[in-house]
């Protein structure tokens, strides 16, 4: 698999309460898309980026972060081979994204995405 992007999940109780900190304090001043249950925000200098996430809106359980790939497909397919919990299974989702689920050795749960092009 070829990770693209990692991108962080952190867990808050509501998106408008906490993206002050964020957008203010560390400057993570672009909101690259809020769905009130996830939401990124990046550094227009920098790059970097953040995700606040509430609850997975499809998924039954959270992820800790989010790994962008050319090849989800391959991705899957390897997870499973390697025989990693998929905790999530393989799905297109209504807002565009394909992605999966697994759970790493050390109990992580990640998030394994292709975003439409």
């Amino acid at each position: 698999m070829r990770a693209t992007a990692i991108m962080t999940n952190l867990h808050v109780a509501d998106i408008e309460a906490a993206k002050g900190f964020y957008t203010d304090f560390l400057g993570l001043s672009t909101e690259e898309f809020n769905m009130g249950w996830v939401a990124r925000y990046t550094s227009p200098d920098t790059g970097v980026n953040v995700q606040l996430v509430t609850r997975d809106r499809t998924a039954a359980e959270d992820s800790s972060i989010s790994v962008a790939t050319d090849d989800v497909e391959g991705a899957y397919e390897e997870a499973q081979a390697r025989g990693y919990e998929i905790v999530h299974p393989l799905t297109t989702e209504p807002w565009g994204i394909r992605r999966f689920f697994l759970r790493a050795p050390d109990g992580t749960v990640i998030n394994i995405a292709s975003h439409p092009v």
